[in-house]
Order: structure tokens, then C-alpha cells, then sequence
């Protein structure tokens, strides 16, 4: 009797999961660390390591293992150099990089979804950047999970070679359909980790906004959500004035790329070790083609083709303190020369509404500029979209606190900055040992549960005052800082003076390269 019950005891150890955090994926058992009243899983794979003969393919499925998968570890982040924030530490890199991270309280079920894209430009980013740790949205009742995408000529090569071996007839979102495949991950496997299926919100600032704008007009991310937040990004603008995002031209970017790093055919490249993909110069970003992006988000929310979905998208009133190091050096005489440089050929229209006589209203004129051209035009012309074409509500804000930036620091003079938001959205306060005030932790609270209540119920009016008014029934925008209002759109009239010009050049026709590797 006694062997009987050694026998039945390793039996019943057997066919239990290895712990209480230990669920059943479509792959295989994964176990995350409880930590406190939560559980968080990292570094689950969401799809087949893109390496080797799958590089340059669409996301094929994990392969299933047995046993139980601990989730206690990161994985590396995807193939880039540099960083996605000025001051961040470079991560650890690798090709094998779509794996995904889970926060999720550690009792109850059908928690909403918030799924996290980072920004980047597209060539930076990791899901494992601490300040996009979910533990403390988590703990305000929602699952937070962050994902690595391919980035830079991983996730965004155009090449005649792979648009004819592709069955869509395209190529060069392969970084596009990573976040698909998370987005399929998450509707298939997150009810085993508490979550509802039926509620999942995308969220990304940056590049990972204007991810979030692509997937709500992608025909390929139909059904995978119901809300959606973006936080300074958005892909609106006229092709006419970014001719490189049309396949036929980034196809013929991708040829000049090849040559660059000495290849002479697909199988070449393929056969290259990851780090010499990343020594060419040159940028990487989606492409307009038949299979991930057939319309740009322009044209499918003017024709009311989006995913429609309640939206929750702002800007910040200083984006370009953090993304213009040598603001200090702008000249008046220099003014319209150095944008021309940076941007290409823009319409004069456009330099008349930033005043720049002066070194010093130059200097202001090109923040002013860069904000509108590169953030604030966006969202503001996605929200009239949403709000004329789709059936959902539109939440639209503008974040005007300025954190306190020690003085001395690279940070000092930024200002309300591209990033500064994120600091407050995720409660993470605590991270930088910074002066922070009661006001920026009350903000920081109001913020998170802003977001958290719109995950929740794709309104982010709850329990938080005050009351954000929907900018479709009202034309008000919630203005952040340390007193938070409801109000008109900011810097109104500059937007206007883009608005005008972007519908003039939008009917002209699309410039095309002219030779093999000509950039914009």
C-alpha cells in the first residue's frame, strides 16, 4: 500500500502544473513570479525566432515544447544601435527577438488589456525598458503586456526580391506583422493569464503611436482590438511630401541598401551576419504595399475604412526639446536653410507661420515647427478623422507639465517633451531620483487612471476629475499639468497653416525615384 502511495503522490506531481503561476499557453506551459498581488511573465515566445531562412518572412507560429517554460527572464531586445531615449542604456540585442511580457494581477479574470508598442523611429526599442513595466497599471486592475518587433532593415526592408517571392505580392512591414502576430498571441492565449479577449487596448507612443494608427487601418489587425491609445505619433501626413513610404520607392532604397553591404542577391543578404545589416546608413519605417498597409492611415480613415475603435490619443506641448540637441545653435539666417536640410523641400507657406528675425525667435520658431510638423498636426487631423468618419469616441489631450529635470542634466532644458508623458502614464515615478512634487504625483495618479479606465471601458472618465469631455461632441481637448482643464486646441493657428498646406499638395501626383537609391 505504501508503494501505491508513493505512486499516486508522483502521479498527482506529474499532471499539476509545476506552481499556482504556471498557465497553458497554445505552445506549452509557461510559469511566471508572483510578485505581491500581481504575476509577471517574461520573455514568452509569441513567435518563431526570424533568423536564418525566416528572415525577412512573415511571423510563423512558436514551436510547442513540453514541460513548463519558466517566464522569469527578459529576452534580448530586437537588432538596432543606439537607443530609442537619450540617457537610456543600450539593451542587450538579438535577431531571435519576439518574445513577449505579461503583467497581470494575480487573482480575478476577464481583466481588460492594454498591449504596449514602444517608440523608437522604428530603428530602437525594447519591451523590457523599465519604464514600460506594467506593475503599476497592473495593480489598477488591467493586464499590461509588452512585445518586441523587428526593427530597422529587419522589420522594414523593401527589396523587387522579396516583393516576388512574397504570396501578398509585397514586402518591407515585416515589423508591422510581428505586431500583428502579438496582437493574435494575446487573443488566443490571454484568458489563460486572467485576461478578456473581448477588451484589449493598443497603446504605443512615438513610433509606436503611429504603429497604432497603422493597425487600426491594417485589414490584417481586424478584430484583434477595441481601443486604441497613441501618445505623440501618427502616420497622416501627405505621401506627396514622404514619397519613400510608397513600395516602388523603398524598393529601390532597399537595392541601394544591398549594395551597400556588398550583396548581390536575397540569398546573400540572408547569409549575412545580423551585426553587418546594421553598418549602412539610411532609414527603415512601414511601407504602403498590398498585404499589412493597402491604404495609409490617411486614406482608410477618410474613407471610413479604419478598424474602428474609441480612441485616446494627445501630444506634448515641447516635443522637439528632447529631439533637437543643437536647439541653442539655430540661426534667423540659417532658419529655413537648415529645416530644408532636415526635411527635404517643404512648401514656403510653411516657413512664414514660425517667425524667425530674430537668433531668438528662431530658436523657439524651430521647436514650434518640429512639434507640429512631426506630432501635433497628426493627432490633431487623426481626431477629426476618427470623429467624422468612425463611430467611436475621440479623447484627445495635451500634456503641458514639465517634469522636474535636474539642472545640469541632459534633460534640463527639455521642457514638456516627446517622452516626458510616459514618466506619469505608467506611475513610474519612483524610477528617477528626481525632485518630484506632490503635484507630479497627483498628475502621475490622475494620468494612470485616465488610461486604465479607458482600457477598462474606452472611456476615461471614471472615479478621476476632472471630466474629459469628448472631443467629437465638444471640440475640447484635456490640457495636462499641474492643474488639468479642458480647453481648445493649442497652437491652433500654426496647425492651420499645415492643415491648408497639406490639403493643397495632397491631390498632386506621387513623385517617384528617379535612380536606384535617390532618398526623398
Amino acid at each position: 500500500m505504501r508503494k501505491i502511495g508513493v505512486a499516486l503522490a508522483i502521479l498527482a506531481l506529474w499532471i499539476q502544473p509545476a506552481c499556482a503561476s504556471a498557465v497553458r499557453t497554445q505552445s506549452g506551459l509557461v510559469e511566471g513570479n508572483p510578485s505581491g498581488d500581481l504575476v509577471v511573465y517574461k520573455g514568452i515566445p509569441f513567435a518563431a525566432p526570424p533568423v536564418g531562412a525566416l528572415r525577412w518572412r512573415p511571423p510563423g507560429p512558436p514551436a510547442a515544447w513540453r514541460g513548463v517554460r519558466k517566464a522569469d527572464a527578459f529576452a534580448p531586445a530586437c537588432m538596432q544601435t543606439g537607443v530609442s531615449m537619450p540617457g537610456e542604456t543600450p539593451p542587450k540585442t538579438s535577431e531571435d527577438c519576439l518574445y513577449l511580457n505579461v503583467w497581470a494581477p494575480a487573482r480575478g479574470a476577464s481583466h481588460p488589456v492594454m498591449v504596449w508598442i514602444y517608440g523608437g523611429g522604428f530603428s530602437n526599442g525594447s519591451a523590457a525598458m523599465p519604464l514600460y513595466w506594467g506593475d503599476e497599471l497592473a495593480r489598477k486592475g488591467i493586464i499590461v503586456v509588452t512585445f518586441g518587433y523587428r526593427l530597422g532593415p529587419f522589420g522594414f526592408l523593401a527589396l523587387p526580391e522579396l516583393t516576388k517571392e512574397s504570396p501578398f505580392h509585397s514586402s518591407g512591414n515585416y515589423g508591422l506583422m510581428d505586431q500583428v502576430a502579438a496582437l493574435q498571441w494575446v487573443h488566443d492565449n490571454i484568458a489563460a493569464f486572467g485576461g478578456d479577449p473581448a477588451r484589449v487596448t493598443i497603446a504605443g507612443q512615438s513610433a509606436g503611436a503611429a504603429s497604432v494608427s497603422i493597425l487600426m487601418a491594417s485589414p490584417l489587425a481586424k478584430g484583434l482590438f477595441r481601443g486604441a491609445i497613441a501618445e505623440s505619433g501618427g502616420m497622416f501626413e501627405p505621401l506627396q511630401l514622404a514619397p519613400g513610404y510608397t513600395l516602388a520607392n523603398a524598393e529601390h532604397d532597399g537595392e541601394a541598401f544591398e549594395k551597400e553591404v556588398g550583396a548581390t542577391s536575397l540569398a546573400q543578404l540572408r547569409a549575412l551576419p545580423a551585426d553587418a545589416l546594421l553598418k549602412p546608413s539610411g532609414s527603415f519605417h512601414p511601407v504602403l504595399e498590398p498585404h499589412a498597409m493597402p491604404l495609409s492611415p490617411y486614406d482608410a480613415f477618410a474613407a471610413g475604412k479604419q478598424n474602428d475603435a474609441a480612441i485616446l490619443i494627445g501630444s506634448n506641448a515641447n516635443e522637439a526639446g528632447s529631439l533637437i540637441p543643437d536647439i541653442a545653435n539655430v540661426k534667423a539666417s540659417t532658419f529655413e536653410s537648415d529645416i530644408a536640410k532636415a526635411w527635404g523641400p517643404l512648401p514656403p507657406p510653411l516657413f512664414s507661420a514660425y517667425p524667425h528675425a530674430s537668433d531668438v525667435e528662431a530658436r523657439q520658431s524651430r521647436l514650434d515647427f518640429e512639434r507640429d510638423l512631426r506630432f501635433a498636426w497628426d493627432m490633431w487631423a487623426w481626431a477629426r478623422l476618427e470623429s467624422a468618419t468612425g463611430s467611436s469616441p475621440v479623447y484627445y489631450y495635451n500634456f503641458a507639465h514639465v517634469p522636474p529635470f535636474p539642472k545640469g542634466s541632459l534633460y534640463q532644458d527639455w521642457g514638456a517633451s516627446h517622452y516626458a508623458e510616459l514618466f506619469y502614464v505608467f506611475d513610474h515615478l519612483g524610477q528617477e531620483p528626481w525632485a518630484w512634487t506632490d503635484g507630479d504625483r497627483e498628475l502621475a495618479a490622475t494620468m494612470s487612471d485616465y488610461w486604465t479606465t479607458f482600457v477598462k471601458t474606452g472611456d476615461p472618465n471614471g472615479n478621476n476629475d476632472p471630466l474629459w469631455p469628448r472631443f467629437d461632441q465638444s471640440g475640447l481637448v484635456l490640457h495636462l499639468d499641474e492643474t488639468v482643464t479642458a480647453d481648445g486646441v493649442a497652437n491652433l493657428k500654426t496647425l492651420g497653416v499645415f492643415d491648408a498646406v497639406y490639403g493643397a499638395v495632397r491631390g498632386a501626383p506621387l513623385p517617384e525615384r528617379k535612380a536606384k537609391g535617390e532618398t526623398p
